[in-house]
C-alpha cells in the first residue's frame, strides 16, 4: 500500500546566488528542477519562523528566480541566509500566465514596484519574439534607488517599447517621472480591440490602470491581472484567499479580467 504525500512538507532548496537590488529587495536563485511558469509561486519557509509566498520572478535550466521583499519575520530571517546555504520550499503553486496568449500581436504590460517580480519571465519572453516592438512595457517604481532588475530594463529597452517610470526623483533626474497610468494614453495601439494587456502591481494601481486600458478601448476579455498579494498557504485551505467564491491560490493568481472585476475583496 503507496503512503500519501504530505503536501505540506517542504523540500530543501540550494541558495545557487543572490542578487541585491535594494536595500530591501533580493533576488534568491534556488535550486529546482521541474515544471514552472511565470506568474506562479512558492512557498518559502525556515523553520520556527514560518512561511511566506513568494511569487516566481525568473525561471531557467535547474532553477527559479525568487525575488524577496524583507518586509516581515519570516523574510527578515530570509536575509541572514546566504549563498550555498538553504532554504525549504513547497509549490509551485497557483495559475500563471500562458505565454502563448501573448506570442503574436499587440500586446501591454504594465507593472508597478515588486509588481513586475511575476511578469519578468513574461516580459523576458515578449522580448524574444520576432514582433517585439509591438510589445509595449510600462514599468514604474517608487524612486530611482527602488528600481528592480536593472541589466533586464537595459536589455528590455532595446528590444521592446519600454516605458520606465518613477513616482518621484531627485533634482537632475533625466528619466521619465508620474505614475504608470500617466503614460497608458501614450502607447501607440493600432489594433486595440484585439491587443492584449497585462497588470499586476499594487491594488490601486491596478484598478486605474485597468480604467486606463478600458478607456483606451481595451476589451476587458483581452485584460489580465494577477492577485499575487492575496497569496496565502497555495492549498485553498486556510481560506485567507478567499474573495467570493474564488480561492487566489488556486484559481489565480492570475485572472482574466472578466473574472476579476467580479472579485470584491
Amino acid at each position: 500500500m503507496s503512503k500519501l504525500k504530505n503536501p505540506y512538507i517542504p523540500f530543501s532548496s540550494r541558495i545557487l546566488s543572490i542578487i541585491r537590488h535594494t536595500q530591501k529587495e533580493y533576488t534568491f536563485r534556488m535550486e529546482y528542477k521541474g515544471e514552472v511558469i511565470p506568474g506562479q509561486f512558492f512557498e518559502v519557509s525556515v523553520p520556527k519562523y514560518g512561511e511566506a509566498p513568494i511569487s516566481v520572478s525568473g525561471i531557467g535550466e535547474g532553477f527559479v528566480d525568487l525575488t524577496i521583499r524583507k518586509v516581515g519575520r519570516v523574510t527578515d530571517e530570509v536575509f541572514e541566509q546566504y549563498e550555498g546555504q538553504s532554504l525549504f520550499l513547497r509549490g509551485p503553486y497557483g495559475n500563471g500566465f500562458d505565454l502563448s496568449l501573448y506570442e503574436t500581436g499587440e500586446v501591454i504590460v504594465v507593472a508597478g514596484g515588486t509588481g513586475v517580480s511575476p511578469v519578468r519571465g513574461v516580459i523576458s519572453a515578449l522580448a524574444e519574439t520576432t514582433d517585439a516592438k509591438d510589445k509595449h512595457v510600462i514599468v514604474g517604481f517608487k524612486s530611482p534607488e527602488d528600481m528592480l532588475f536593472r541589466e533586464d530594463l537595459k536589455e528590455w529597452s532595446d528590444k521592446l517599447d519600454l516605458i520606465l517610470t518613477v513616482d518621484g526623483a531627485p533634482e537632475g533626474y533625466d528619466g521619465k517621472i508620474g505614475l504608470v497610468t500617466r503614460y497608458i494614453p501614450e502607447v501607440p495601439v493600432r489594433d486595440v480591440k484585439n491587443a492584449r494587456a497585462i497588470v499586476v502591481g499594487p491594488p490601486p494601481m491596478m484598478r486605474f490602470s485597468v480604467k486606463g486600458l478600458l478607456e483606451k478601448g481595451f476589451e476587458e476579455k483581452n485584460i489580465w491581472v494577477s492577485q499575487e498579494r492575496k497569496m496565502c498557504c497555495g492549498l485553498g485551505k486556510c481560506g485567507h484567499c478567499r474573495i467570493g467564491e474564488k480561492y487566489v491560490c488556486l484559481d489565480g493568481p492570475v485572472f482574466n479580467y472578466v473574472e476579476s472585476k467580479e472579485m470584491i475583496d
